[in-house]
């Protein structure tokens, strides 16, 4: 039996190729997983439904979606539709970085993980073929783990928190290759920032550019639906 069998793991999940890689990394080490979506006024909305149909698909034990309104403080071409989107690569933190949104996200999952008696998070961010957000960085990783001993009631007692980002020193390649293996259906997640109501994919921001670059350099042909 794997040694993790029986452990549960509280995984966020947007709908995205990441998030969708690391639930079936989640799931094939064992962990029974509880996967979270965040509605949180993003105005690529079809994501959410992206992520209902990766956590069925994967396996999640319960798919928990929790409604918050980031829109409500703007700041990001995400959350503020006066801002556009970028369709050119641009230097420095993109206009697409949401304020503080994987503090925000990571402080829920704790919240998640300690109600279930978990230890373990899955997040599915990446260093290397990230868009420059500096809560994507392996520092900010280690930092929240140690703020998880520190604010919660499980920590000052004596349990243990684990961030687990597998994917945050892997290429868009190296991610694609490792869900490929696992049997991950990519068709059936949205990763571009402006996805129509469809998921159809608009082909020109940034995070649809990594995810097709990703497709060409694995040598794996690209399941994205573009409009």
């Amino acid at each position: 039996m794997n040694r993790v069998a029986e452990q549960k793991a509280v995984v966020l999940l947007s709908g995205g190729l990441d998030s969708a890689t690391v639930l079936a990394m989640a799931s094939e080490q064992g962990y029974q997983c509880y996967a979270l979506s965040l509605d949180y006024g993003q105005r690529h909305r079809a994501e959410l439904a992206a992520a209902s149909r990766v956590a069925e698909a994967l396996g999640a034990v319960k798919h928990k979606v929790i409604r918050l309104d980031l829109a409500a403080i703007g700041g990001s071409a995400l959350t503020d539709a006066k801002i556009d989107v970028p369709e050119q690569p641009v230097e420095g933190i993109p206009v697409t970085y949401v304020p503080a949104r994987n503090t925000v996200f990571l402080s829920l999952a704790l919240g998640w993980a300690e109600v279930l008696g978990s230890g373990d998070l899955f997040i599915g961010v990446n260093a290397v073929d990230y868009s420059g957000y500096p809560d994507c960085r392996p520092e900010y990783i280690e930092a929240f783990q140690r703020l998880c001993q520190l604010a919660t009631r499980a920590g000052v007692e004596g349990g243990a928190f684990k961030i687990h980002a597998p994917l945050i020193e892997l290429s868009k390649a190296d991610i694609i290759r490792s869900g490929n293996r696992m049997g991950v259906d990519y068709a059936v997640t949205v990763s571009c920032y402006t996805a129509d109501a469809e998921g159809r994919a608009c082909g020109k921001c940034d995070s649809c550019r990594l995810r097709r670059q990703g497709f060409a350099d694995a040598g794996v042909p690209d399941p994205t639906r573009y409009r």
